[in-house]
């Protein structure tokens, strides 16, 4: 005597599921690890230059360039990590980082046209980020689409 297997329909309904879904690349393959290489270019070259600036040089001469470049410096670090960490919870931290990013470089962007006295000299964000060749500019636009375009149900 032959045994039905029991929900077999529901079995083979699963199994169609899986063969016509191909699995999405992560966060940390193909172009997210592009991301996370350039956020972490930036973060070693903000965070050394905001250093540099703070310690070799008159930090009266532009206290709130270089304490922007180094805020900057910091986000670009917690933005890399978190990017590149598949832990609970490090997807809402890199939404925040890359969205406080994005604010940072159009608010110093934009007071840097209005108000450059105020700034004495660039900061990584200062003209829309025009020293870093407009790249803190365009990468969070693209970090955030990266990470909206790779999110899943477990971070919603």
């Amino acid at each position: 005597m032959s045994e039905k297997p029991r929900n077999s329909r529901i079995v083979q309904a699963a199994q169609a599921r899986g063969v016509n879904k191909a699995p999405r690349p992560g966060r940390t393959s193909g172009l997210g690890r592009i991301i996370i290489a350039v956020y972490g270019v930036l973060a070693l070259s903000a965070t050394v230059r905001a250093l540099y600036q703070m310690f070799f040089r008159d930090f009266s001469e532009a206290p709130l360039a270089y304490t922007l470049s180094l805020l900057s410096g910091l986000v670009y670090i917690l933005a890399t990590f978190t990017l590149a960490s598949k832990k609970p919870g490090a997807w809402k931290v890199s939404v925040f980082a890359v969205s406080f990013e994005l604010l940072g470089v159009l608010v110093v962007g934009l007071l840097s046209f209005t108000m450059p006295a105020h700034f004495g000299h660039d900061s990584v964000w200062s003209y829309f980020g025009k020293g870093y060749g407009y790249i803190p500019l365009l990468l969070p636009i693209v970090g955030l689409w990266w990470l909206f375009r790779n999110r899943n149900e477990r971070h919603a």
